[in-house]
């Protein structure tokens, strides 16, 4: 069995933290006999909203039909009523929708935590549950769960006569106030029958009221970290050894309205007990950073007590990520901070360090000159969420086994942020998309996450198309950090489709004139385009452009003109960070890798999006390193990949890699003097057919680059494609010339290496977490289950 590297510091109880003394997380040394007055009992337990079948529907729901209690079905359900207490009906297809429209409580801002459903199914795989903000005509949309995979959950069903009561982890952020419709689809069988006891959403007030004091996941606003909750008037006891330089950071937090008084005191053994720290909220919903100093008590051995104080006994507190730590002046040439960013959907040819015609980055540029840029990075696939996962673990897709919307990295992967987390460094992820926070469980290892829901202006026509707010986060984090080893992940959103940036770039290279046109264009085509998930984007080819009467060069034109200028907008913030980096003292011991998860495609093969193969355009992408340790050097041309990233970043910190990755650190590159000690190895990229329902092209690929050679082994594709397709890597980067007939002794030798691959990767394959957790006491799944690490 894989070791689980979390469970020490996650399961200890009374052990000392794994990390160096110089820092203690409270979180990993939290226990519960030490909270005083844990017999409290929350101020009020709000009512459940639950829709029951049996006639004690509580007073919280509105008022319901007498033949089905408010509930309609589509037309693949047939039979709909309450009988004996229960909602039965049968399936006649795959697609047997049922509906509830809420009437009351959607002004509640509380988060869903689950959705509960106790049901009996004679047949199917999966019970899926959706939540609409707003209402659904089951009647005229064949599939509504097509198009809104970010608040559609599933979890598998056992057929049977026996009644099940099915729990479903919510990982996204759903207020209650986005809750108008909620959609269930009890079985994905055709002639099924189903009979439904109840459905009930659970929020994250009620779940409090449950949880005793501990450690969990907590969010205010989306911004997520981990956390000890307690509830007035209890007070949480830590005894510790405090280092020389101490000071304790943490955040204050509730989800209650205040007044919530916070006190941190300190009491040593032959003195009074000291209070370090009194703060009052009466905001909730927001995160309140603190940093205590406790120099008068440095070297000493003191009971460290968190308590809280309210008029209302019971109310809530959350101490984010309460953290001892030792200020001490940086002492060596390795970095001491590591900030990696992520562009995405960022082509490597629009940007000018690689020889653009456009100044799009210059920033980047400027950092490339300072440090290591390579010629020939590849991503190992096509699109954010499967990238990304690949980034963070230095695994290929096929081992870390995230493909597909729903899918999330095992707790047992070892992630970057983890690493640094036990070395003791401060971890901070900013996420613009979904899918590089808690949806894929990339959470794992960082004290505070923000979600892309975080950001403000989510909804609107520039929603997270610019880097501004997180370099304005990043930047009040880093003031209080910067004295600290950090490690900040930066996932900068602004070149992914829509492109029309904000101003003043939305007309940096684009002819304003031409908007409205363009815009209207995008409406004629979404009638024309074949592909219901590219209809809603707008992304046509060109045979499409041109039933709609579009000329594909000038549409064409004005996407890659208001691209271009989302590249700008993103780099003028990269700039204004570094500025502020070097203001604050701490751009000369911080190392910064940039990189793009992946590419686009404006139609070389014929399209347009991304995830859609493994050609130039979707998979050879930007990569930078610059910092301590990296010497100035002109461009490398060898072929690396986004694996070797987290290695490369713990190696230039001096830590150790955990067992399993399946990258090579970049260092021997990065340092003058030392390529020798550089061994070039084939590099591979994946694309799966596995992509969630919906997501265009259903073709898997996979390809393989080794010195001048890259060979494309399609395993499932259409009849007009061959099997592989062999490119001149160095000379065609965006494989437009199929030269596998020329050379077949290459296509055979590469597809040889690619089935040796495809061997080791499978072997190499993340167990799931149930194979992981089994054996573990149910008090150990619980932790895990709080801090959202396994569902």
């Amino acid at each position: 069995m894989r070791s689980l590297p979390w469970l020490p510091a996650i399961l200890a109880s009374g052990c000392a933290s794994p990390a160096p003394p110089e820092t203690l997380r409270l979180v990993d040394v939290f226990e519960s006999e030490r909270v005083s007055g844990r017999e409290v009992e929350p101020a009020a337990t709000p009512p459940r909203l639950e829709w029951r079948f049996d006639g004690r529907a509580p007073a919280r729901l509105e008022p319901l039909l007498a033949a089905t209690r408010g509930w309609r079905a589509n037309a693949d359900v047939q039979g709909l009523a309450v009988r004996e207490g229960r909602l039965e009906g049968r399936t006649t297809s795959a697609n047997g929708i049922l509906s509830i429209e809420r009437r009351t409580g959607l002004d509640d801002p509380d988060l869903l935590h689950a959705i509960e459903v106790r049901a009996r199914v004679s047949a199917g795989a999966n019970l899926t549950v959706q939540t609409r903000a707003g209402a659904v005509d089951l009647a005229r949309v064949r599939d509504p769960f097509v198009g809104a995979p970010l608040t559609t959950f599933s979890t598998p069903i056992l057929p049977g006569e026996r009644f099940e009561t099915y729990t479903i982890g919510v990982t996204t952020s759903i207020s209650g106030a986005r809750i108008r419709s909620v959609l269930v689809r009890p079985s994905d069988a055709r002639g099924a029958s189903f009979a439904i006891e109840s459905v009930r959403l659970v929020f994250r007030k009620e779940r409090l009221a449950e949880l005793p004091a501990g450690v969990s996941w907590q969010g205010l606003s989306d911004v997520y970290q981990e956390t000890i909750v307690t509830r007035a008037p209890q007070t949480a006891r830590f005894p510790v050894t405090l280092p020389r330089r101490p000071v304790l950071d943490l955040s204050l937090g509730t989800p209650d309205d205040g007044p919530l008084t916070f006190r941190v005191a300190a009491s040593s053994e032959n003195g009074p007990e000291v209070t370090l720290l009194e703060r009052t909220l009466t905001t909730p919903h927001r995160w309140e950073r603190e940093r205590v100093a406790l120099g008068g008590l440095a070297g000493q051995r003191v009971v460290l007590s968190l308590s809280l104080s309210s008029e209302r006994p019971g109310a809530v507190g959350f101490w984010g990520a309460p953290t001892l730590r030792q200020l001490k002046p940086p002492s060596s040439r390795r970095a001491r901070g590591v900030i990696l960013i992520q562009g995405d959907t960022l082509r490597i040819d629009h940007l000018d360090a690689y020889g653009y015609a456009r100044p799009t980055a210059p920033a980047l540029r400027r950092l490339a000159e300072r440090g290591v840029m390579f010629r020939n990075a590849l991503a190992q696939t096509g699109w954010t969420k499967a990238s990304a996962s690949s980034v963070m673990t230095s695994l290929y897709p096929t081992s870390h086994g995230v493909h597909r919307i729903p899918d999330r990295l095992p707790a047992s992967a070892n992630t970057l942020s983890e690493s640094f987390r036990a070395a003791g460094y401060a971890t901070v992820g900013f996420s613009s998309v979904a899918f590089t926070g808690r949806l894929t469980n990339l959470h794992q290892g960082y004290d505070e996450l923000h979600e892309a829901e975080s950001l403000p202006g989510r909804g609107g026509p520039h929603a997270s198309k610019t880097a501004r707010p997180i370099v304005d986060r990043f930047l009040a984090w880093l003031e209080m950090h910067g004295e600290t080893p950090f490690f900040a992940y930066l996932h900068f959103f602004d070149p992914h489709s829509p492109y029309e940036p904000r101003p003043p770039y939305n007309t940096t290279w684009a002819d304003p004139a031409r908007r409205d046109v363009h815009l209207e264009e995008e409406e004629r085509l979404k009638a024309v385009i074949g592909d219901p998930f590219l209809a809603e984007r707008g992304m046509a080819t060109r045979e499409e452009m041109r039933k709609a009467g579009i000329d594909p060069e000038e549409h064409l034109r004005q996407h890659k003109d208001w691209y271009d200028g989302s590249i700008r907008g993103m780099d003028d913030e990269l700039a204004r960070m570094l500025e502020r980096m070097r203001r604050l003292g701490v751009a000369d011991r911080t190392l910064v890798a940039f990189f793009a998860d992946h590419g686009e495609e404006f139609q070389e093969h014929g399209r347009m999006w991304h995830g859609q193969s493994v050609y130039g355009e979707m998979i050879r992408v930007p990569l930078v390193f610059s910092g301590p340790g990296i010497d100035a050097q002109p461009p490398r041309d060898e072929v690396v990949q986004l694996i070797d990233v987290m290695p490369t970043l713990l190696d230039a910190s001096g830590l150790a890699a955990p067992a399993g990755m399946q990258g090579l650190s970049l260092m021997p590159l990065l340092t003058r003097g030392r390529s020798g000690a550089w061994t070039p190895r084939p590099a591979i990229a994946e694309k799966n057919a596995l992509a969630d329902a919906g997501f265009p092209n259903a073709a898997e690929s996979v390809a393989i680059v080794d010195g001048e050679w890259k060979l494309v082994h399609n395993l499932v594709r259409p009849a007009d494609k061959p099997e592989h397709e062999l490119f001149a890597f160095l000379k065609d980067p965006l494989d437009q010339k199929d030269l596998a007939r020329d050379h077949p002794e290459v296509v055979a030798r590469l597809a040889q290496a690619l089935d040796a691959w495809k061997r080791g990767a499978r072997q190499a394959r993340l167990k799931n977490d149930a194979e992981q957790t089994e054996g573990m006491t149910s008090e150990q799944l619980e932790k895990l289950r709080s801090l959202g690490y396994v569902q």
